[in-house]
């Protein structure tokens, strides 16, 4: 049986909940402001009810605001009160709407998706007529609204949410014209909307509309639209096969002119966009804000190891139709674009970046999906350039490549591959320019010590040989082994001039730094610690190969967990005698009948690069006296590393493996 309180529960409530959830802040204090308003109009004719809402906002601000959103909430909860309230509100409100126009940008970015289906409508039936009455800000909130239509979704809210915001669009065409920006995010939100809506023929009614509108927009606004940058070329490349869209694209390559004048005979349009960096808002853009929040709580809270609820989650949220195989590639331009984790989340165990795009690429089931996906994943490496674009952008790319090279190589070569082929594949008259653009994208991954060293990577065991070979071809300077120390210490890295730029640096990541501080010597004369002066005389430089520690980092990850844990207790390991004896330990297991022969080659690039300073370096010194030479001798007949290698080629010469490991130690060397 019902209680009194159930009885007088109201019906058409704001948000959606269950008899568990707790009550909302927000529509508590909406739920008391129009009790306030109903109240005052209660019994009352319209003139009436008119001069009791002016005379209670005269009281004050607070007054003003419980007014405002009293009818505010009145007007999405009853429909028949809607013009009547809509009324009243642009008669009583002293701000401009300021405060209706924040409440609604809050509910569509925190509560769109709980809306009751009436308060829905009536929202955007209320945009509509902020939009007709020429309110300033009215194109925020529109921009807003547009970011709640999701991608990859074909369901009835989503289809009806996509015609109304069009609707909406199209009736105000004059006033859409006239902010830039709002032309831009239109274009690119339905240039992206039109790659889901096929098939059936209420889809395919609506496409031909967003085709209509598009076009429409890009050739009457173009220059605005041309603010996009490079990804309106990859949405373009999307839609080329639509006639409109393709005659749009016979323009755009051989008589940009007639887009805009700015353009002469002599200019490349395309070129001009795809060296243009895309803004983050507009990459934003295409992901609702529930996506973006979860996509921001796992790069920025959840532990690494731990992600699997998460993205399964996510996965049945958002991933589990076949339509929405064409989401993956806003997410991926998302996490590449967009977030930009800092220092201090970077050197953390945070789940990273590249792990989510790597989980994103692995359970794609389409090949269209899938070859749109690594487009996304490396659309910013085609026309990098260093002085305008940022290394986060680039760095999840060679990080998946990287990371799955030992657990899914599939992976890797898959994504090595498409990056040599898309080089002369993605716009051919432009294949030096993508060629350019890759080449400074490795260098610049060099440079900032995203990764030591390119060569583990691309000569890598794992890979079929005619990837290797291509390239080889495409990218000799990044396949050869990694260089010994230059005279003078460690590496000269660039200051640190934005966060942006190098927040991706990482001790943990790729541990070839060196904190040592330059030492300067004084001018002037200095006083040894006895009080005497110290006596200085001119010595000729002798050129000293200063000792850095040894990185391994990019070899030993590909070794299995045995022989990592040998090579690792070897380079921590300082006496001479453990050395030798962890180093036989190594030809053990390397004399095993069940030993993996392509991790050899491996191996040999891990121990070279410890034990370099046993295979360099003059065994007399320059002046050879009897003092000088005796200390020589005694360091040759001490036992070393390097006469175990060589001795197990001699004592195990009939076992192919073991002979192999010396042969390769040197040509390391």
């Amino acid at each position: 049986m019902e209680t009194p309180a159930a009885k007088a529960k109201p019906q058409n409530r704001l948000l959606v909940s269950t008899t568990l959830d707790a009550k909302d802040e927000l529509e508590e204090r909406l739920d008391r402001c129009m009790a306030i308003v109903s109240s005052l109009i209660a019994g009352q004719s319209e003139r009436e009810a008119n001069d009791s809402l002016t005379a209670h906002v005269c009281k004050g601000s607070q007054q003003h605001e419980e007014v405002c959103l009293g009818l505010f909430t009145l007007l999405l909860m009853e429909p028949a009160q809607a013009q009547r309230s809509y009324r009243d509100l642009t008669l009583v409100n002293r701000d401009g709407m300021n405060v209706i126009l924040m409440k609604i940008n809050q509910i569509l970015m925190e509560k769109f998706l709980k809306l009751q289906d009436v308060c829905r409508t009536q929202l955007v039936w209320l945009v509509r007529e902020l939009v007709k009455s020429g309110v300033i800000g009215a194109d925020g909130v529109c921009m807003t609204l547009m970011k709640q239509i999701a991608g990859g979704d074909v369901s009835a809210k989503n289809i009806w949410l996509a015609e109304n915001v069009l609707d909406i669009l199209v009736e105000q065409r004059e006033w859409v014209l006239k902010n830039g920006m709002l032309v831009a995010m239109s274009v690119y939100t339905y240039l992206r909307l039109i790659v889901d809506h096929h098939g059936t023929p209420p889809l395919l009614a609506l496409r031909q509309r967003e085709v209509d509108f598009c076009i429409g927009l890009l050739r009457e606004k173009f220059m605005e639209c041309f603010i996009i940058g490079r990804d309106l070329v990859r949405l373009l490349q999307n839609v080329a096969r639509i006639p409109e869209m393709e005659q749009l694209w016979r323009d755009l390559l051989h008589s940009p002119q007639t887009l805009s004048p700015q353009f002469t005979g002599e200019s490349h349009c395309v070129l001009q966009l795809l060296t243009s960096r895309t803004s983050r808002k507009f990459l934003a853009c295409r992901l609702t804000p529930d996506m973006e929040t979860k996509l921001l709580f796992m790069t920025s809270r959840v532990r690494f190891g731990q992600q699997k609820r998460y993205q399964d989650w996510f996965q049945r949220q958002y991933l589990s139709t076949a339509d929405s195989q064409s989401l993956r590639c806003d997410l991926i331009r998302y996490i590449c674009g967009v977030v930009h984790p800092s220092n201090e989340v970077l050197s953390s165990d945070i789940l990273p970046r590249w792990a989510i795009i790597g989980w994103l690429l692995t359970t794609c089931t389409s090949n269209v999906a899938a070859s749109n996906a690594k487009l996304a994943l490396f659309y910013d490496w085609l026309f990098f350039n260093p002085e305008k674009d940022s290394i986060m952008n680039i760095e999840p790319a060679i990080l998946v490549m990287h990371h799955s090279m030992k657990p899914h190589p599939a992976i890797t070569a898959t994504l090595l591959d498409f990056m040599c082929r898309i080089i002369p594949h993605f716009y051919p008259p432009l294949e030096a320019h993508v060629r350019q653009g890759v080449f400074n994208s490795l260098t610049f991954i060099m440079e900032k010590r995203v990764l030591a060293h390119l060569a583990p990577l691309f000569d890598n065991p794992k890979l079929d040989r005619e990837l290797r070979a291509m390239l080889r071809d495409r990218f000799p300077e990044f396949c050869s082994s990694p260089s010994p120390p230059v005279e003078g210490g460690a590496v000269k890295m660039e200051e640190s001039v934005s966060l942006e730029m190098d927040n991706h640096v990482s001790d943990k990541e790729d541990g070839c730094y060196d904190n040592m501080e330059a030492a300067f010597s004084d001018d002037e004369e200095e006083l040894n610690s006895k009080g005497k002066k110290r006596e200085f005389r001119f010595h000729p430089i002798k050129e000293a190969i200063v000792e850095e520690p040894a990185d391994i980092t990019p070899y030993v990850d590909q070794l299995d967990e045995t022989l990592k844990e040998k090579v690792l207790q070897l380079q921590k390991e300082s006496d001479t005698e453990m050395q030798c004896e962890v180093m036989q330990e190594i030809v053990d297991l390397i004399l095993e009948e069940d030993f993996d022969s392509e991790q050899m080659s491996t191996l040999a690039s891990c121990l070279a690069e410890l034990f370099k300073g046993h295979f360099r370096g003059d065994v007399l010194p320059e002046e050879i006296t009897e003092e000088s030479v005796c200390p020589s001798l005694s360091l040759s007949v001490r036992p070393s590393v390097s006469l175990s290698v060589f001795q197990c080629l001699c004592l195990s010469v009939h076992t192919p493996p073991c002979c192999r490991l010396p042969v390769r130690l040197c040509r390391s060397v």
